[in-house]
């Protein structure tokens, strides 16, 4: 609100203004009035062309947002936004943009505070979307996001996840896991997490299962799905079913190290580096954009099991991220890479 209401005097009087110091003079006698209406301190000095406004708060409850916005870039879209935002009562808490010059696409990410609801801030935002044509999500920022976890038989991705998410530290909701086999049912029983096993030994297996997969993400209205080291291969249809809203994560030795046991093949050709990355799923196998990446050097002292541990902790840490920025949403898709807002 603070800064949609400055933003649309400056844009005015620079506008009608003929010099720098008219402008300011004129800018702070229509601040003044503002500054009672929204009960701003105002100070200035406009040898310096500049103003100093702190806003006051009272005790009203506010419902807190986020919201995205990717669309083509053009004039007036940071006015008209705030703007719109302004016409809800609104306070822009956090803003971050960016403009890519290879797409010619805008970016923006919001966190605001109203005491408008969802249906009263729509409504205000609906005529700068239909202007400027926005593709624009809008979010409780405090709704956790709903995850489904597959697994397999590797244990440390999704202990962290599950650790993450009961003690507060990542805003997600894990209402059930998934795995191909049963190994990790008692640890998803241990932070009371429903575990579904259901066997791969087909390929009419690996449909069934699928298909299982996409109903329960339909019925269950599931925003988020982590493959954390599920070791099959998803179909192209599962694949397009969950365009956009599947994290996976692996060891980044691909594509020179592939198979059951890389940290074996690691040691035997001594590398120096272990990393993870972690990136949206996609039916070319993994070549979907990137979400994360994190690396730690090793040497030639360490044995295959401590490569091993080593590498397991920076698969948990990069999923982690990746996780923790979908459900804060501040990853945008610019075609096949990610804009990151941190």
């Amino acid at each position: 609100m603070l800064i949609g209401q400055i933003t649309r005097l400056i844009r005015i009087r620079q506008q009608t203004a003929k010099t720098p110091v008219a402008t300011a003079s004129i800018l702070y006698r229509d601040l003044s009035p503002a500054a009672v209406d929204y009960d701003w301190s105002l100070s200035s000095s406009i040898e310096r062309r500049s103003f100093i406004v702190t806003q006051h708060t009272d005790s009203t409850p506010n419902n807190d947002w986020i919201i995205t916005i990717t669309c083509d870039d053009q004039p007036g879209l940071v006015h008209a936004i705030t703007g719109g935002i302004v016409d809800a009562h609104g306070n822009i808490e956090e803003s971050q943009q960016f403009h890519s010059t290879d797409t010619g696409r805008f970016f923006m990410r919001l966190r605001i505070s109203t005491p408008a609801s969802e249906h009263q801030l729509r409504a205000a935002l609906t005529p700068v979307v239909e202007q400027y044509h926005l593709d624009l999500t809008l979010r409780e920022s405090d709704r956790p996001t709903k995850t489904l976890v597959l697994v397999s038989k590797a244990a440390h991705c999704l202990q962290d996840l599950l650790f993450r998410q009961n003690s507060g530290q990542a805003n997600i909701e894990i209402p059930r896991v998934f795995g191909n086999h049963p190994d990790l049912a008692d640890l998803a029983g241990f932070y009371g997490v429903p575990f579904t096993s259901l066997p791969i030994k087909s390929a009419e297996d690996k449909h069934a299962f699928e298909q299982r997969i996409m109903k329960y993400v339909e019925e269950n209205d599931i925003e988020l799905v982590v493959l954390a080291r599920y070791m099959q291969i998803l179909s192209p249809e599962l694949c397009d079913f969950l365009s956009g809203r599947a994290i996976n994560i692996h060891h980044s030795f691909l594509p020179g190290f592939k198979g059951a046991n890389p940290y074996l093949q690691a040691h035997q050709r001594g590398v120096k580096l272990i990393g993870a990355t972690a990136h949206f799923v996609t039916a070319d196998l993994d070549e979907g954009p990137i979400i994360e990446q994190n690396v730690v050097r090793v040497d030639h002292s360490k044995s295959p099991a401590q490569l091993r541990a080593i590498g397991q902790d920076v698969e948990s840490r990069t999923l982690r991220q990746a996780v923790t920025w979908f459900a804060e949403r501040r990853i945008l898709r610019d075609g096949q890479r990610t804009i990151i807002f941190q």
